[in-house]
Formats: structure tokens, sequence, C-alpha cells
């Protein structure tokens, strides 16, 4: 029922004018995902150097606090950026999207990574917040940041290779 609903709709949004521009547009799809690129090597880069420097493995002589006033803005920057973007790519080609099991993947992926980031960014952000919780619940909270970030990664890569329903 939801893939027959969700094939109605990506049919639907194919012959829409703005999709139809976006697909008859040569620069468009190249330029929106340069973009779209170009936001997740920050977010990513962001992530990593939060995420490494509460394992321990990067920038120690840094306190958490001053890192993640610093990296974690620059997420929620970009977030919307890549929702635009993203929305461009599918709405340019609905087809590829919307039916891909790994585009639903990166969703759910990417909802978990943000609502996982947005609960570790207070505790880490306010010092006092940080020594109160133990080390532990930051470590395994940064190591599940880092597989889902990339996984999102990996997953943006594989719509293109994997086939809708």
């Amino acid at each position: 029922m939801m893939v027959e609903t969700l094939r109605h709709f990506g049919e639907w949004l194919s012959g829409t004018p703005l999709s139809t521009t976006i697909q008859n547009v040569p620069w468009i799809i190249p330029a929106t995902q340069s973009i779209h690129i170009l936001c997740v090597a920050f977010v990513m880069a962001a992530v990593f150097v939060v995420d490494l420097r509460v394992l321990g493995v990067l920038a120690r002589t840094q306190s958490l606090e001053t890192l993640s006033h610093r990296y974690l803005p620059w997420i929620w920057y970009l977030l919307p950026v890549l929702l635009a973007s993203g929305a461009i790519l599918i709405i340019g080609e609905p087809g590829r999207s919307l039916l891909n099991p790994v585009f639903g993947a990166k969703m759910l992926m990417l909802v978990v990574a943000a609502l996982l980031t947005l609960a570790l960014g207070r505790p880490l952000r306010h010092a006092a917040d940080a020594s109160a919780r133990p080390r532990m619940y930051l470590q395994a909270g940064a190591m599940l940041s880092l597989l889902l970030w990339t996984g999102i990664v990996f997953a943006g890569r594989w719509i293109a290779y994997v086939a809708s329903f």
C-alpha cells in the first residue's frame, strides 16, 4: 500500500512544472549535487572533529566545550541547506529516491543521527553537563554518531546503484 502511494506520488511529482524544469535545465542537478556534497563534507568534518575529540583521539589539548561551540553549530546551519538541496534532487528525480530502500535507510539514519547530535550537543557545550555524564555514555554516543553519519554518506552514494521497488 505504501509503495503504491509513493509510486503515485512520484509519478505526479515528476510531472509537475518544477520537476520538469529541474529535469530539463542541464546545470540544475549537477550544481545542486555539488552544493549537497560540499555541505555533507562540512557536516562530516564537524561530526568527526567533535566525536573523535570525545573519544580522545583528536585535539586532546582543546576542551570539549570549546570544540563543541566551534563545530556543532555548523551541523545545524548546514542541515537546512542539505534539506533544500536534497529536496531539489528528489523533485528532479522522484523515482530514483522515493521508492529506493537505501534512500529510506538514509532518511532513517539521518533522523536518528540528528536526534543523537542534539542529545549529545548540550552536555558537550556545557562543561558541567559533560562532567556529570558518565564518560562511557558520551563515548558510546560518539561512536554511534560516527557510524550513523558515515552510514548516511554511504547510503547517499548507494542510492544511485540500488534499484527502486
